[in-house]
């Protein structure tokens, strides 16, 4: 078991989400870099969708109430009884050591593991915490302190004692996701169904620079800056969107659906975000400028291969790694 000595507001239990319920207005959920939480997983032996703790809001301290073995990845400076911790690192801590998580200067979300998983119930085939709908997670609400967590049986796998880590997905992969001159972030996306409706406007979506606004959270990120409208108005029906589809309101600023999206929606959409950019922009700080590049399938299909082969190789390494501890300790 863990217990939550302090924390922020708005800090959740997550896994990848519930999948398979939006036709009755059920939102995925799950994490907001759900890349962060599959590598926080599978270096602490878990499967890749085993329930972690997603932290937006800082400073948390966790106690262990017995030996776990815990990683810690996304955003986010870790340190395990003061002693500061690498990035992206596993580590097996004692019980009544505390883990003390501060905030990154750069990103905007941390995920911690544990061996076993969190185990709290499944809601719909996921332990993900639904804010919105108050269900999922701890009771369908945000972490508090005093809060006491049991997790799930470990794995058999050997883990190192004195812990590993690997490569940050930013630095094994720099070349696919770069930032503009000016710092900007490089969102690809492709043209959605009413993209052509903006006009001249809709190059401006493409050419200048967004900015990610106060208005935002896990079901969406509202965007500021010029405006762009459509070029008549047009009525329409309301429509499933998903997480990634940006739509655009009367008011004429970006709206981005995120991880707790809504369902359905009736603003027309002018461009939807390939999924490989999806986990980036979950990490993403109030104020982060932004700018859409048009993207390919065929790009879209590549990214994709290239996280799925980063994963891939994490998750050998782990295997590696609990193999050769099992063979020393079998000697």
């Amino acid at each position: 078991m863990i217990e939550i000595v302090d924390t922020g507001p708005l800090n959740t239990i997550q896994d990848l989400g519930r999948p398979g319920y939006r036709d009755i207005g059920v939102t995925v959920s799950g994490a907001m870099d759900p890349l962060a939480l599959t590598i926080a997983n599978l270096l602490v032996g878990n499967d890749a969708g085993a329930a972690a703790v997603e932290l937006q809001t800082f400073p948390v301290r966790i106690r262990f109430e017995q030996n776990t073995a815990f990683s810690v990845t996304g955003g986010g400076s870790a340190a395990l009884d003061g002693e500061t911790l690498p990035p992206w690192w596993m580590q097996i801590a004692d019980a009544g050591q505390i883990l003390e998580i501060l905030p990154s200067k750069t990103s905007a979300r941390a995920y911690v593991a544990f061996e076993g998983g969190v185990d709290v119930a499944p809601v719909m085939g996921s332990r993900s915490t639904s804010l919105r709908g108050a269900f999922g997670g701890n009771d369908g609400r945000a972490l508090r302190k005093g809060d006491v967590l049991r997790l799930g049986s470990p794995a058999a796998d050997v883990l190192p004692a004195g812990g590993f880590g690997v490569v940050p997905p930013l630095r094994e992969m720099a070349s696919l996701f770069p930032v503009a001159e000016n710092g900007a972030l490089l969102i690809r996306a492709l043209p959605a169904g009413e993209h052509d409706l903006f006009g001249a406007d809709a190059e401006r979506f493409w050419t200048e620079d967004w900015k990610i606004s106060a208005q935002s959270d896990r079901t969406g990120y509202r965007l500021s800056g010029n405006p762009i409208r459509l070029t008549e108005p047009v009525e329409m029906r309301s429509h499933g969107i998903v997480a990634g589809v940006v739509q655009v309101p009367p008011g004429g600023e970006p709206i981005v659906q995120m991880s707790d999206a809504n369902t359905a929606g009736g603003y027309p959409k002018i461009a939807g975000i390939v999924e490989a950019d999806l986990w980036r922009l979950g990490q993403a700080r109030i104020g982060t400028r932004l700018r859409f590049v048009r993207a390919t399938h065929a790009e879209a299909r590549m990214l994709d291969q290239a996280i799925a082969t980063y994963i891939g190789d994490v998750e050998t390494t782990a295997r590696q790694v609990g193999r050769a501890l099992k063979a020393m300790a079998g000697r």
